[in-house]
Parts: structure tokens; C-alpha cells; sequence
């Protein structure tokens, strides 16, 4: 009997396309109410007056089925005219934005000045598009990651997008993490899920804003149900972003067990790709048991395999 046949509830911690990507995964195998998924929002900012919220769209995208199945995020077959318009007056046009993407942030931004909260939102807009699984910001307040580097501090977009990710990290920091709380549900989501599932997100930029929100990391460390995670490194490299050079230059080990090691404490089960299976014994001595198999997902099939493969870890490794 699989756990999703016996009715198991699944809360997972993401950020950008990886975590997107399994997210897939797991609404392909649960019934929708159980699977809800707690998003990053430390890379949210503003442009040209706009709110966007990169990791929620793409998340949101991704379940509704119609993101770019090329680059992983954007919606399939966008247009840019709006973009280039922009550009032809004389606007930055740097970050790359389609017409049906303007359409979302229009809205969020107006119905943000119109005092409505994130959480909200996001909701509303993953009912419009037919998506089950419930999408939860990690928070109703702004919170924005901001990167020391040797040219001085950069917004994360600045760095991630702008500079194209070209610039050594030499500190991380969460402005307004400490007014931060999580937004409603998502304190309940780690509760209740007899699951808890940490994406191949980027540990520092992704998944730490998260685990930096009052109440999480506790909620995470005290939770009933099995904790798991998958390394977004395979074989000393990470497959999209900066997470592997982002992790040198803070002084972390380049590899599953250097990422093993950052979330020691809080989960019970790491899976690991098979390119990395000689560091097992390493991460099981960290108190942490470690699964191998292939981490990489292609199409939505792949991406329910991993899926069902972490369904079937966590039933294994279920705690008493």
C-alpha cells in the first residue's frame, strides 16, 4: 500500500525551479488537499512598481501546468511585447518578464495597495488556475536577501539575474526576517504533515529565508512527522542556480554531506544522487539515514518518480 493510498499529508519547504519541479511531482501522486507547499519570498522585490514574487509564480505556474517547460519558469508561449515596449522608452529590461506574467503582478500589486495580504492572494490566484495543492508563502511580510560581495552589498535579483550570478557571496542577510511570522497555515502545515519535504532548493538563498521566518525551524525541529530533504548538489555541482559556489565562498563543504551537515538537526532522511553515493556512510554518521537514487527530474514523469521514491523513504524511515 502506497502512503499515498493511505491518505499521507505532505508539506514541502521550496524555492525555484527544483522545488517547483517536485512539487509537480507530489500533486501528481496526492490528493490535492494533502499536499501543501511552503514557498521562499526573500526574492521578491519591485520593478517598474510591480510586486513579483519569482519563487510563488513559479511554483504556481508549474501546478497549473503552464509554465515554460524549457527554462522552467515563465508561462509557455508568453509574449514580451510589453517588455519590449518598455525597453524601446528607454526602461531597464533586465529581468525578463511576459505579458501574462505583467497580468499577475498588475493584480498582486493592486490588490496588495488595496491591503489584502500575500497569502491571500496567492490563494485566490492558485483557485483561478485550477490548482489544488495549497501554495503558502513562508510570510505576509516583505522580507528581501541581500548579498556581501566584493563589489558591496547587491540585491538578490541585482546578483541573480542583473550580474548573472558572477559575483563571490561572502555573507548572506534576511532584511525585515525580524518582523517576519509565518503566514497563516503554514505553522498548522508543519504540524499535521506526516511528511515533511525540503526540495533541492539552494540551502542558503532558498530554503534558509524559510527556516529564518519566527517559529519554523522550531516547528520544523519538532515535527511529528518523517523530515526529509534532497541535495541540490550531484556530484559537486549544483544542476541549476548558484548553490555550489555560493557554498564555497560561505565556507561550506561543495557536496551532499556539506549539505547534510546544514541541515543536521532537522531532518531525519537525506536522498542523495547516485553520483554521490561513496559520501552514505559520511552523512549517516550525522545521525541523518540517507537514501541514493537518481535525484535529476526531466519531464513530469521523472519528477513523479522522485516523488514516489521519497513517499516510499519516508514511509521506511517513518519515526515512532
Amino acid at each position: 500500500m502506497s502512503l499515498a493510498q493511505a491518505g499521507t499529508t505532505v508539506t514541502m519547504l521550496a524555492g525555484g525551479v527544483g522545488g517547483a519541479k517536485l512539487a509537480e511531482g507530489f500533486a501528481r501522486l496526492l490528493p490535492d488537499p494533502r499536499l501543501r507547499v511552503i514557498v521562499n519570498t526573500a526574492d521578491d522585490f519591485r520593478l517598474y512598481g510591480l510586486a513579483i514574487s519569482p519563487d510563488i509564480d513559479t511554483v504556481t505556474y508549474t501546478l497549473a501546468g503552464i509554465a515554460n517547460p524549457v527554462q522552467g519558469w515563465g508561462i509557455a508561449g508568453d509574449t514580451r511585447q510589453t517588455l519590449d515596449a518598455i525597453a524601446r522608452l528607454g526602461g531597464e529590461s533586465w529581468f525578463l518578464l511576459g505579458d501574462q506574467d505583467f497580468g499577475t503582478h498588475i493584480l498582486r500589486t493592486h490588490r496588495l495597495a488595496q491591503g489584502e495580504s500575500l497569502s491571500t492572494i496567492t490563494a485566490d490566484f492558485a483557485s483561478a488556475l485550477g490548482i489544488g495543492p495549497h501554495i503558502l508563502p513562508m510570510t505576509d511580510q516583505p522580507v528581501a536577501t541581500l548579498l556581501e560581495t566584493p563589489e558591496g552589498r547587491l540585491d538578490f535579483q541585482d546578483y541573480f539575474v542583473a550580474r548573472r550570478q558572477s559575483d563571490d557571496v561572502l555573507g548572506v542577510a534576511f532584511a525585515g526576517i525580524e518582523e517576519a511570522r509565518p503566514a497563516p497555515g503554514v505553522l498548522d502545515a508543519l504540524a499535521e504533515a506526516d511528511a515533511i519535504v525540503i526540495a533541492p532548493s539552494n540551502p542558503i538563498v532558498s530554503v534558509g529565508p524559510i527556516l529564518a521566518v519566527d517559529g519554523i525551524r522550531d516547528a520544523l525541529a519538532s515535527a511529528k512527522g518523517v523530515r526529509i530533504a534532497v541535495s541540490p548538489i550531484v556530484g559537486g555541482k549544483a544542476l541549476k542556480g548558484p548553490a555550489d559556489r555560493m557554498l564555497a565562498t560561505l565556507g561550506h563543504e561543495v557536496s551532499s554531506l556539506g549539505v547534510a551537515r546544514i541541515y543536521a538537526g532537522l531532518i531525519d532522511i537525506l536522498v542523495i544522487d547516485n553520483a554521490d553515493a561513496d559520501q552514505a556512510a559520511a552523512i549517516e554518521a550525522l545521525g541523518i539515514r540517507t537514501v541514493v537514487t537518481n535525484t535529476i527530474m526531466g519531464g513530469p514523469e521523472d519528477r513523479e518518480r522522485l516523488a514516489s521514491e521519497l513517499l516510499d523513504a519516508a514511509f521506511a524511515g517513518a519515526r515512532s
